[in-house]
């Protein structure tokens, strides 16, 4: 009997798993699909809830024999997720039309409140609920401030991005469509073997990128957010964030998608003032109610906490997810712990420009650029003619530069004491904005930490073979080239031949027979009977070379 899985994920994933069900196909392609369901033919078929939710397609399910109902991306059923979507309400439905199929609820991002509204939503009071870690402690997280985010996305990737010398498999995940093309040119430009992902492009091209991303080794793809999803591919060294994304749950999801062989990965991600304009701009504009608004801009008040921790990021990361850790030693904050400084008199010099440019000039507001150009006292046409050169501010901010007061507008608009208004992001005081001024609150403002030597290692430490003898990583590199030869005769992903621990553990043992064959992890007698007298070939030919 086949299980129905009632989620929505994108056609880079149905099209690998069993059998979907959906309105991109033929009719005959359709007929052929409900005809192998009908006959019991199938294991598994994919249906998205706005398919679930029509009558036509419930009478049709019901007229075979479902075995299971499984619910995947189960978080979009709760509007304090982070990705609601209202045709999930439906699939509460399902206890009523089918009580006596069980069904199951997955989801890697929820937090107890979506937890609990999920398990309400579904009619799952009574199932069992079952909890795993949030830790990923093999993925190293590092955030730092953007300047010239592509710059410093290629500087990444060359020093923190590579194994044995070339570019590891990696995500870089961008907003928009037009930012994805134009990362991937540049990189491309600067050596990198980027290519570019999202539903504007053709699905011929799409579909040449996921065959390559899964087959080759070194892929970088650029991507908007919905790569990645169902694709397990486990050998992924990094996963790069070049604009800020609009929730944890958002940023925790992208970045597992890196390391999931256990190998050491890295979350690596530029974030600026602009972003946060960008992402309460499309908040303001959304067409959601106030309190879908309100909700959003919840969900990007957490993840901006997450960007100025100056504490252990991964405790905040999943302090999120209501799990508590000791410090991990294994994130920027731990590596290269950010000072802190006494930012109260420097956020009274901000608070009272944007103060005095709306009581004095009729209720004027001014982007950051133009601010700090204020306070210290720049001497161009602009200010002169707005006769801003005549605030009591101008100039007083001269112990800072550009860069640092940038710091200061950023962290100021995190915590949410100015806040960015319209298109243009110009900023305004908020209610939190008033103890500050009058000195009833203490503002303490972290340092922005360059990139610690430490942490500007190659991603060799993260290669499969890093702490194999010279000898021994020779052989690893010869196994290595077979299973690539293998894979891409029989058009499957590498890993699936033999993972990397697997090689690895191969290169140390380098066992003689079948039967030492079988002790290797990673090789069961599906695997032996396949690989087995090649893989022992070619351990035999590299010890008498």
């Amino acid at each position: 009997m086949p299980g129905v899985h009632g989620g929505r994920p994108p056609n880079s994933r149905i099209r690998r798993q069993h059998t979907p069900l959906n309105s991109t196909q033929f009719p005959e392609q359709r007929a052929e699909v409900e005809q192998a369901y009908l006959a019991g033919e199938l294991d598994l078929i994919y249906i998205a809830p706005e398919r679930l939710s029509q009558r036509g397609t419930r009478e049709f399910l019901s007229r075979g024999a479902l075995s299971l109902i499984a619910i995947d991306e189960a978080h979009c059923v709760s509007q304090w997720g982070h990705d609601f979507r209202p045709d999930y309400l439906a699939l509460g439905e399902l206890a009523e039309i089918w009580p006596d199929v069980p069904r199951i609820a997955l989801t890697a991002t929820a937090t107890r409140r979506t937890h609990e509204e999920l398990t309400s939503r579904l009619h799952l009071e009574n199932a069992r609920h079952f909890v795993s870690s949030f830790d990923r402690p093999n993925i190293t997280y590092r955030i730092e401030p953007k300047a010239q985010a592509n710059k410093q996305l290629l500087e990444f990737i060359r020093t923190e991005g590579m194994v044995d010398g070339e570019p590891a498999t990696g995500i870089v995940y961008a907003l928009s469509r037009n930012s994805v093309e134009k990362i991937a040119a540049f990189l491309q430009a600067n050596g990198v073997n980027a290519l570019p992902y999202h539903a504007g492009l053709d699905r011929g091209v799409r579909e040449d990128t996921l065959h390559r991303f899964l087959r080759e080794d070194g892929i970088v793809v650029v991507a908007t957010i919905a790569f990645g999803m169902g694709i397990d591919k486990p050998d992924v060294r990094f996963v790069a964030h070049v604009d800020l994304p609009k929730s944890i749950e958002g940023y925790y999801q992208e970045t597992g998608r890196a390391g999931r062989d256990g190998l050491p990965s890295i979350a690596w991600m530029a974030y600026g003032l602009a972003d946060v304009v960008n992402q309460r701009r499309l908040i303001d504009q959304s067409d959601g109610d106030a309190a879908h608004r309100r909700v959003q801009s919840q969900l990007l008040d957490a993840m901006l906490a997450l960007c100025e921790t100056p504490t252990c990021r991964r405790q905040q990361l999943l302090g999120y997810f209501d799990q508590q850790i000791e410090p991990c030693g294994n994130c920027d904050t731990c590596l290269n712990p950010p000072a802190t400084w006494d930012g109260t008199v420097a956020a009274q010099k901000l608070l009272s420009t944007v103060f005095r440019l709306d009581r004095d000039f009729n209720h004027a507001a001014y982007g950051a650029g133009h601010l700090i150009d204020i306070l210290r006292g720049a001497d161009n046409a602009r200010i002169k003619q707005l006769g801003h050169d005549r605030l009591t501010t101008y100039g007083i901010g001269t112990e800072l530069d550009a860069a640092g007061w940038s710091s200061v507008v950023r962290q100021l608009v995190a915590s949410g004491v100015i806040a960015p208004q319209g298109d243009y992001g110009v900023l305004r005081l908020t209610e939190k904005a008033a103890p500050v001024l009058r000195g009833q609150t203490v503002v303490m403002l972290r340092e922005d930490a360059k990139a610690p030597a430490r942490a500007r290692r190659s991603a060799r430490a993260a290669a499969p073979a890093a702490d194999l003898s010279e000898q021994d990583r020779g052989l690893f590199e010869a196994l290595r080239r077979w299973r690539s030869a293998v894979a891409k005769e029989a058009e499957l992903p590498a890993y699936t031949v033999l993972g990397n621990k697997t090689l690895e553990e191969l290169a140390r043992i380098k066992p003689a027979n079948h039967e030492e064959l079988l002790g290797v992890s990673g090789i069961g007698q599906n695997k032996l009977e396949k690989y087995g007298d090649q893989v022992l070939e070619i351990l035999a030919d590299f010890e008498s070379a």
